[in-house]
């Protein structure tokens, strides 16, 4: 009888040994006794080597999904996020008096400089940067918003 051919090598490993070589090693522990104890212990030897086999997978499987459910927590998580407790009413109003105070130079510099023309584009850069304000801290603002679970694409 011929020993069975040995597992392609990666980087001078066999496939078993690179992915796991406890395993090896016990199926070569499980060999060695089946030669030693002969072939009315087979049975139980190879139960005992599928028991550890079925072990390894079991947990594998456990592990693999225990981290696809915290990749889903963290992402409901991310998609529930409301506005951050920074974006309070304080800090809206705060940026709009900001923005009007700012509004009296700019208008006076962009007037003098370029006439109407110029205090257009003050007051247009002016209410450009408070609608990007007002569409960061309220994200449904101009009629975006989320599908929800319930909705479908299907609908009529």
């Amino acid at each position: 009888m011929r020993p069975p051919s040995p597992l392609p090598t990666v980087d001078g490993m066999s496939g078993m040994d690179a992915r796991d070589t406890e395993l090896k090693k016990e199926l070569d522990a499980t060999l060695h006794a089946r030669r030693e104890l002969g072939e009315e212990y087979e049975p139980a030897l190879v139960e005992s080597f599928l028991e550890k086999v079925d072990q390894r997978i079991d947990g594998a499987v456990e592990r693999r999904v225990r981290r696809q459910l915290a990749e889903q927590q963290m992402q409901t998580a991310r998609d529930s996020r409301t506005p951050r407790a920074t974006d309070s009413w304080g800090e809206r109003f705060g940026f709009g008096i900001v923005s009007l105070v700012l509004a009296v130079p700019l208008s006076a510099i962009g007037g003098g400089v370029a006439r109407l023309p110029g205090l257009l584009v003050a007051w247009a850069g002016i209410v450009g940067v408070n609608l990007v304000q007002a569409a960061r801290t309220n994200p449904n603002l101009f009629g975006r918003r989320r599908k929800s679970s319930q909705e479908s694409d299907w609908e009529d």
